[in-house]
């Protein structure tokens, strides 16, 4: 297998600088900032576009794609890649350099970020390495976006948390000998052949509809953004009274930043969001779904240290309008804070942003102004973290913050088994002294699980349901479970916690039960289900058309401008007018409008179930342009190399062209010419002077052998001016030697000069 790829999920935290507070930032010298405005309200003075395929500073939070919260890898995420490519719309660019980052939750500011930058990198720890044999090794880490503790105090305590196996890491789990081994000896699992039909509970899916997400316009509540794009829209639009553009309407860095500004940008990004929920219910209420878990990215940063915010009073109305909706329907909402959200750390900076954190989805659900028992509903869940190398120490410290939460938060706050440090058998008592309810996982259970006392798989698991059922009653909140299936192919501990993208069967669970279908089709999961087991709704839906929708509204495409027609004789537009008065041109069909709330519904039939591995049926076939056939010249005619007739014009600007292409190589070949004969010169003029230095020495070697010597030297010379005018007349006279590159002229070769000889300089390669 290829080897997994770290995660930077396990990166130790840096210690940063303390933040300014959020005032220090502000450098705006003018008027206080008005107050916040209500829905609907136009004090920024711009709108742009929160459509992600239009607008680069609007992003897809990745968490809403996952199977569940702690799933993090790309094979439990919908591939956007596959799904479609984004529209080259530069109506509002990316505000940011590096747009490329897939984590912008987690985003640092530029203070943070440089301090990170400096910083050393970190060592992964042996456990981590290994994969989490132990339950050190699983342990759960805190966000490195969190502002750990002073560095000082930090070496007072000398605490070392273990680190945690990011399980959802990108790319293929490694699995060594000995796991292998190991999990192939484990004994098979013992699941129930038992049930829950007639089925009369509620089926949920996790925060995205991947229907609505990819229809036109989208509909979905995980928009999101990155902190650097909040700097820059704390600085006023260059002209505020008109909306963002690429390059006509920017914000002005000259101008002063405000705070208030930025949180305007973030604000819309919400309120976005939120207005989508109502379509999202009641498209679920339509097919037979009535539980839907909501995203918690749909209010970006609101828990952050420094850019964090309150809901209330801009997001009062508008999530007030998604529980009426709700109420309406019957329909349960529920939230599921991240694994980082960690209650029984050691570190103060963990715990504090986990209060935060819980305090945000406390107000979000509060907010919905649902009815008593919807209200109750409405809970959190929540994983109690890792085990710091002490589980009984970790017990300890989580009892003792779970006491320092508000009311409002421990009334919603319910407890899940994981798959890789707390198993049921650990977490039901502590629930049963807190009074916290218990969320049974059963695909976590399958994967981390007391051995002593209990067997892998469904069906012993059951004999804990009334203890677990109990937690539920005590509190009045109707109870609820998770299920997901691992993958095919899974073999070790590590690679089964990996998602399928969809379930094959039901878990043994009561037949009234609220069931969270963890899967990352999501929707289709459900569906899945549905028509596996005939359950209610299972009729509603039908099978998609590959890539083609009816139930959008597509943008109406002007026609095309006509040609400017010729000049046409009188006798000519009287044949036209004759042609028209006797037959006219059917009036086009006007195309059909889609009323709003029909948009994205699945139309009349409910085409809105696509097959497994089928994703790519939700967007429309690219659109593959074919070269143009080879044109045939009409009777007469000269086609060019582009198909086009060759004109009269076309012919004149030919000839021209050769004729200036013949006149530069004439040019060319006359320039040569005379180099050659500049070199030839020289090349002579050496020799003679050589020669009279051989003149002394002739006549010491007797009067007839220098005759004869230099009778054949003036031969020689004679010959090699001869061959330098041949030479030169070539060069000038042949037209074909003209047009060829330098590199086929005749090149001077040199010999060595010996006694009473000359040389020939002109010679042909």
């Amino acid at each position: 297998m290829p080897k997994r790829k770290s995660s930077t999920a396990l990166a130790q935290p840096t210690p940063l600088p303390d933040l300014p507070p959020p005032q220090a930032l502000a450098v705006d010298d003018g008027p206080p900032a008005p107050k916040r405005a209500a829905r609907g309200s136009k004090s920024s003075g711009r709108k742009a576009s929160m459509n992600p395929e239009k607008n680069a500073n609007v992003l897809d939070a990745p968490e809403a794609f996952r199977a569940s919260p702690d799933a993090d890898t790309k094979d439990e995420r919908m591939d956007l890649d596959k799904m479609f490519t984004k529209e080259k719309d530069d109506s509002v660019p990316s505000l940011v350099e590096n747009g490329d980052s897939d984590a912008p939750l987690s985003e640092l500011s530029d203070i943070e970020t440089l301090a990170k930058a400096t910083a050393p990198p970190p060592k992964a720890s042996k456990a981590s390495k290994k994969g989490g044999k132990g339950e050190t090794a699983k342990a759960a880490k805190a966000t490195s976006d969190e502002k750990p503790a002073a560095p000082a105090k930090a070496k007072k305590a000398d605490v070392k948390e273990p680190q945690f196996l990011d399980p959802e890491a990108d790319g293929e789990e490694e699995a060594d000998e000995e796991e292998i081994k190991a999990a192939l000896s484990r004994p098979p699992p013992v699941n129930s052949d038992v049930l829950p039909l007639p089925w009369k509970g509620r089926l949920g899916y996790a925060c995205l509809n991947t229907y609505l997400r990819f229809s036109n316009p989208p509909v979905f509540s995980s928009r999101t953004c990155r902190i650097a794009s909040i700097l820059e829209n704390r600085h006023p639009l260059s002209n505020p009274n008109e909306p963002p553009h690429a390059t006509k309407n920017r914000p002005d860095k000259e101008q002063p930043a405000s705070i208030r500004r930025g949180q305007d940008f973030v604000e819309q990004l919400c309120l976005a969001n939120v207005h989508d929920i109502p379509k999202m219910l009641r498209w679920n209420d339509r097919y037979g779904i009535k539980f839907m878990r909501l995203s918690s990215e749909m209010f970006p940063f609101a828990s952050h240290p420094e850019y964090g915010y309150k809901l209330a009073p801009f997001a009062s109305e508008a999530l007030a309008e998604v529980g009426k909706v709700a109420a309406e329907l019957g329909h349960r909402l529920t939230t599921h804070p991240g694994q980082f959200t960690q209650l029984g750390s050691p570190r103060k900076s963990v715990i504090d942003n986990a209060l935060r954190d819980l305090d945000y989805h406390a107000e979000m659900l509060s907010l919905l102004k649902l009815p008593p028992q919807q209200d109750r509903d409405a809970v959190m869940i929540l994983h109690l973290g890792g085990v710091f190398g002490d589980k009984e120490a970790t017990l300890a410290r989580f009892r003792e913050n779970y006491a320092k939460l508000p009311q409002g938060v421990k009334d919603r706050l319910v407890l899940e088994n994981d798959d890789v440090s707390w198993c049921v058998h650990e977490l039901l008592p502590l629930c049963e002294e807190l009074n916290i309810p218990l969320v049974l996982d059963y695909h976590h259970h399958n994967i981390i699980f007391d051995s002593t006392q209990i067997r892998e798989g469904t069906k012993d698991i059951i004999d804990l349901y009334p203890r677990i059922l109990a937690t539920w009653k005590r509190k009045n909140i109707t109870p609820k479970m998770h299920y997901s299936e691992p993958t095919p192919e899974a073999i070790t501990g590590r690679q089964r916690r990996k998602h399928n993208p969809r379930v094959a069967t039901l878990p043994p669970c009561p037949n009234d039960m609220d069931l969270m279908i963890e899967a990352k089709d999501k929707e289709q999961a459900v569906f899945e289900l549905m028509r596996t087991f005939k359950l209610p709704g299972f009729d509603t839906f039908n099978d998609m058309l590959p890539h083609i929708r009816k139930d959008d509204n597509k943008p109406v495409k002007p026609p095309p401008k006509k040609k400017t027609p010729k000049k046409k004789t009188k006798k000519q537009l009287e044949e036209e007018e004759d042609e028209d008065s006797a037959a006219s041109d059917p009036e086009p069909a006007p195309q059909t409008v889609i009323e709003d709330e029909k948009v994205g519904m699945g139309g009349p039939d409910g085409r809105v179930y696509w097959p497994p591995g089928q994703e790519h049926w939700l967007r429309p076939v690219k659109k593959v342009v074919k070269p143009k056939e080879n044109k045939k010249a009409p009777p007469g005619k000269e086609l060019d190399d582009q198909g086009r007739i060759v004109t009269a014009a076309m012919k004149r600007k030919r000839v021209k062209d050769e004729e200036e292409a013949i006149n530069a190589a004439q040019k060319e070949g006359e320039e040569m010419a005379k180099k050659v004969e500049a070199e030839v010169d020289q090349g002579v003029k050496e020799e003679d002077e050589e020669g009279g230095q051989m003149k002394g020495k002739g006549k010491r070697n007797g009067g007839q052998a220098k005759g004869a010597k230099n009778g054949e030297e003036e031969k020689k010379t004679s010959g090699g001016k001869t061959a330098k005018k041949k030479a030169v007349k070539d060069v000038k006279q042949e037209p074909e030697e003209l047009q060829k590159p330098a590199a086929t002229a005749p090149t001077l070769g040199r010999r060595q000069s010996t006694r009473g000889k000359k040389v020939d300089y002109a010679e042909e390669n």
